[in-house]
């Protein structure tokens, strides 16, 4: 979904409207998912069956291959890490006390004084158990988070795919204090040696690009996906406060709109989750004063099947992959999309806010480049996300699109998610 600022005109953002039913979904791209090969549209079209006289092993090889090449011709190269040292003297810190840190690729040519920021997700942490879990992990520690990383998507640096921002400085800001930039906690636990100063990461981290640049910024978006699509909702107006008043802003916000509604079993356990956050990181002081004032602070964010409401795990088949989903399954999500729209409409209308809501059984499109600007991307009145994106930000087309129910959208790439990267961190 597509937002501005409340000073100028409201953010755009881009929503997913089939359920985000998993607590934590990470996706890696990779041409193996759960041990077996998992063809693209794209890679479908090159190769709908192995070729005859070859062997099944040297296809998949072949298959490598071409994918490979795929892969490093669509994508916008990979970008050194930066770490924010000076950060560290002024208390902000990820969960474990290293330094933050982002990866940026200069812009050039007309996008030279542009900038967009994208902030990572990857969940939250709500009490001491899961952040000490999350603290020896990336998204706990720069210690543990890799040198460089692929640009692509909204990041990529190539016209052809990415049409209205390859050109711009282009920042991914990693995530290592699981509380979506909210937290500040002045006193540390010797004990447990947890840092909760997520906002003032977000503050050490916007005060180094502006003196790198970003201070005379023309253009600036702020984006973001799951808990970076919900921290670009809740930093949209101090970004804005941060650049100079001629500054064009805009936020973008990823699958991060999330509403408060009762999961399987009958309960509200993400309510809960997200009270327990609060209180963890001392976030309340740093969320919108303008909910705040009329809600107890929270971060309220519905996951229709989290693991403590399936005890007995009959949803997880249908979470990893739709097409095991019962009907019964897909009609709970069915209405769950319907709890969704309609606490949507409630923000009443705008001429000046996105939407791209699609019905694709995907978690986070905006960086992976086959979902973002390809020539099979899903697409909503004909147009991809990037478009979209384009022409709400520069003000051609405000775009307000609300897909059909699932099934119906044929160009969906609706994704299968492999359950190991939730064995790996159960607690994200």
């Amino acid at each position: 979904m597509m937002v501005e600022p409340a000073g100028t005109r409201p953010l755009i953002r881009l929503v997913h409207c089939t359920p985000y039913v998993s607590m934590t979904m990470i996706h890696v791209m990779s041409c193996h998912v759960m041990g077996r090969f998992t063809l693209t549209p794209l890679m479908m079209k090159l190769f709908p069956t192995p070729p005859r006289m070859v062997d099944t092993r040297s296809w998949q090889w072949l298959y490598l291959l071409v994918s490979g090449l795929l892969l490093f011709k669509t994508q916008g190269g990979y970008i050194q890490i930066t770490y924010v040292q000076s950060a560290v003297a002024k208390g902000a810190v990820c969960l474990d006390g290293s330094p933050p840190a982002y990866h940026w690729d200069r812009g050039f040519g007309t996008g030279i004084n542009s900038w967009l920021i994208q902030l990572e997700g990857g969940g939250w942490c709500n009490n001491v158990t899961s952040c000490l879990v999350r603290k020896n992990t990336h998204l706990g520690s720069s210690k543990r988070m890799v040198k460089q990383i692929p640009f692509s998507g909204v990041l990529n640096n190539k016209h052809q795919f990415n049409p209205d921002f390859y050109n711009w400085n282009r920042v991914k800001v990693r995530y290592c204090d699981g509380s979506s930039f909210t937290g500040d906690v002045a006193a540390v636990n010797p004990v447990t040696n947890l840092h909760f100063r997520g906002a003032r990461v977000w503050l050490a981290v916007m005060e180094d690009l502006l003196g790198k640049g970003m201070r005379s910024a023309e253009n600036a978006v702020l984006s973001g996906c799951s808990a970076g699509g919900l921290a670009s909702i809740l930093h949209c107006d101090s970004f804005q406060a941060l650049l100079t008043m001629g500054t064009k802003v805009k936020c973008l916000s990823d699958a991060g709109y999330f509403i408060n509604a009762k999961d399987v079993s009958g309960g509200h356990y993400i309510e809960s989750f997200f009270n327990q956050l609060v209180a963890t990181h001392g976030s309340a002081k740093n969320l919108l004063p303008s909910c705040t004032s009329r809600m107890r602070p929270a971060l309220i964010r519905n996951t229709l099947a989290p693991v403590i409401a399936d005890p007995s795990g009959y949803w997880e088949s249908c979470k990893l992959d739709i097409k095991n989903c019962l009907p019964s399954q897909i009609k709970t999500m069915q209405n769950f999309r319907l709890q969704f729209l309609v606490a949507l409409l409630r923000l009443g209308k705008s001429a000046s806010r996105g939407m791209f809501i699609d019905s694709c059984y995907a978690h986070c499109q905006t960086e992976m480049q086959e979902l973002w600007q390809m020539s099979d991307s899903p697409l909503l009145n004909k147009t991809t996300i990037a478009k979209a994106v384009g022409d709400w930000f520069y003000d051609r087309n405000s775009f307000q699109k609300i897909d059909c129910p699932y099934p119906c959208n044929p160009t969906c790439h609706n994704r299968v998610y492999d359950p190991q990267a939730h064995l790996n961190y159960p607690e994200l």
